[in-house]
C-alpha cells in the first residue's frame, strides 16, 4: 500500500510503477552483479548468479518460511498475518477502515504454465472487467507463485487467480479474498494430483519410486508438491532425500516434459494442466502413464485483495459471474475441463480439504 501511495504522491503512473519500476528495482542488484562478472570475463559466474537468484525465489525462499516461523516461536496452524483482522470468523481478511480505489486494476493468473500465453487467453475477461468497473485493467504475467503473492501483499496486484495450493498462503499473507472458481453446468470443476512416469519406464506403482528422482513444481503447490509428498510419506513411508531425490521445476509444464524426456523418473502434476497440454498437442497420452491419482481438489480460486473499496469489489465479483463464456478465449483454453462459467465459493468451506493437507505437512507461514 505504501509503495502505491508513494507513487501516486509523486505522480507516477500506477501501471508503470507495478509493471516496470518496482520489478526492475527489486531485480537490479543481481543483474548488476552479473554484468560486473561478465565484464571481467567471468561468464560462468554471471550465469550462475542469475540461476542462483531464480532457484532461491522459486524454492528456498518459500520453503524456508515455515521453518523461520517455527524458529521464531510462531504457532503451528496457518493463521492470518497480524496486519489483517477476521471479526466475522470466515478465515479471510476483513475490509479495513482505509480502502483503496486504484485508477488501474492489475490482474494476474497462477503461473503454472508459460505465462506468455496467458495475456491473450484473458483478453475477453479483462475487457469485461473494464466495462463493469469503468477502470483500466492490465495483466501481470507473474513468473512464480512467490512473485504473485508478494505483488498482492505489496499492493501491486488487485485481482488474481491463485493456484489451489497457493490460496491459503495468499489469504493469510497477502489479504486475498477468494470468491469464485471455474465451473461447468454440472457444478464446480476439480482436478486431481497425478504422479506420472514415462511410458517406457519400468515403474508400475508408488513403491517403485524408492531411489528414484521425482520432480515437483514449487513448495506452495498443492498438486505439484504438498499432496503427493504427504501420500509418499503416509502410504509408502518415503521421505525426500532419504528414499528418493527431488527437484523443483517451477511449473507443471516443465515437470511433464522432463518426465517424457527422461530428465526425471516421475513427476507430481495437476491433471488439468496435463489435459490442456495434450489438447494443444504438446504431449501425447501414449508417452506417459499415471501411477497415482488423488481425490478431487478445487481448481484455481479467483478473488481480489481485501482492501478494495467495497463498491469496486462488488463490481469485480459481478463481472466474473456475468462473464459471457460462449465463444470466448477462456472457453477454448479450458475446453478440456468443460468450463462454462465462474461459480461462487467460500474459502472456509471449499478450501477445507486443502488446509487439511497443509496441516498434515505442518505448514505455517510467518508472512515476513
Amino acid at each position: 500500500e505504501a509503495l502505491v501511495a508513494s507513487g501516486q504522491a509523486l505522480g507516477i503512473d500506477s501501471y508503470f510503477l507495478v509493471q516496470w519500476l518496482a520489478p526492475l528495482a527489486s531485480e537490479a542488484p543481481e543483474f548488476i552483479i552479473a554484468v560486473m562478472f561478465a565484464l571481467r570475463g567471468l561468464g560462468a559466474a554471471a550465469i550462475g548468479t542469475l540461476i542462483a537468484s531464480k532457484v532461491n525465489q522459486w524454492s528456498l525462499l518459500v520453503g524456508s518460511l515455515p521453518f523461520a516461523h517455527w524458529a521464531g516461536g510462531g504457532p503451528t496452524s496457518l493463521a492470518l498475518d497480524a496486519r489483517y483482522t477476521d471479526a466475522d470468523g470466515d478465515l479471510v481478511a476483513d475490509v479495513p477502515a482505509k480502502t483503496i480505489d486504484p485508477s488501474t486494476l492489475i490482474f494476474s493468473y497462477t503461473p503454472g504454465e508459460d505465462p506468455s500465453l496467458f495475456p491473450f487467453v484473458w483478453d475477453d475477461l479483462i475487457r469485461h472487467l473494464q466495462t463493469a468497473t469503468g477502470k483500466a485493467v492490465r495483466f501481470y504475467p507473474a513468473q512464480s507463485n512467490v512473485a504473485q503473492i508478494e505483488a498482492m501483499r505489496a499492493g501491486r496486484l488487485h485481482i488474481a487467480g491463485f493456484g489451489t495450493g497457493s490460496v491459503p498462503i495468499a489469504v493469510n499473507c497477502a489479504g486475498f479474498v477468494p470468491f469464485a472458481v471455474m465451473a461447468s453446468e454440472h457444478g464446480i470443476i476439480g482436478y486431481q494430483t497425478e504422479i506420472i512416469v514415462a511410458a517406457d519406464r519400468g515403474i508400475e506403482s508408488l513403491k517403485d519410486l524408492k531411489g528414484r528422482k521425482i520432480a515437483f513444481t514449487s513448495p506452495t503447490s498443492n498438486s505439484g508438491y504438498k499432496e503427493p509428498t504427504v501420500v509418499l510419506r503416509d502410504e509408502q513411508g518415503f521421505e525426500a532425500d532419504r528414499d528418493y531425490s527431488s527437484t523443483f521445476t517451477s511449473r507443471h509444464e516443465n515437470s511433464i516434459l522432463g518426465v517424457i524426456h527422461h530428465d526425471y523418473d516421475a513427476a507430481a502434476v495437476a491433471s488439468e494442466v496435463l489435459e490442456r497440454m495434450m489438447a494443444r498437442g504438446i504431449v501425447k497420452k501414449e508417452q506417459f502413464r499415471a501411477i497415482y491419482r488423488s481425490q478431487v481438489f478445487p481448481t484455481a480460486a479467483f478473488g481480489h485483495v481485501h482492501n478494495l473499496e467495497p463498491r469496486l469489489a462488488g463490481k469485480i465479483r459481478e463481472a466474473f459471474f456475468s462473464f459471457p463464456w460462449k465463444g470466448s478465449k477462456l472457453e477454448k483454453e479450458f475446453a478440456t475441463l468443460g468450463a462454462t462459467r465462474f461459480a461462487p465459493i467460500t474459502y472456509q468451506a471449499d478450501w477445507a480439504m486443502v488446509r487439511k493437507v497443509d496441516a498434515a505437512m505442518q505448514v505455517s507461514y510467518g508472512c515476513k
